[in-house]
């Protein structure tokens, strides 16, 4: 079982993920995403492709995209299609 912890509250927990470069990330369904809020930020990957990026507000406090995606990954990072990541300070427990 793999979590996402950020300032006390679980954003993401699953028995399932995908391993990356060292970064988790979940599946879609099992982001919890009232903690997330869309950024306007994105960065580019030349073998992941284009980023997009969620910002994290949880309880007033804001951690500014803590989170990103690939919502069209290039064929080599398919197996990520569908999932969230996690950084910024957010703890990942596995």
């Amino acid at each position: 079982m793999a979590k996402a912890v950020w300032n006390g509250k679980v954003i993401a927990e699953s028995e399932k993920f995908e391993t990356v470069e060292g970064n988790l990330y979940f599946p879609e369904s099992t982001v919890n995403r009232e903690y997330l809020r869309p950024s306007s930020t994105t960065s580019t990957c030349p073998w992941k492709g284009q980023a997009r990026y969620y910002t994290i507000l949880i309880d007033g406090q804001e951690n500014p995209d803590a989170a990103w995606y690939y919502p069209d990954p290039k064929p080599a990072a398919r197996n990520i299609k569908g999932h969230i990541a996690f950084w910024r300070g957010v703890e990942i427990e596995k």
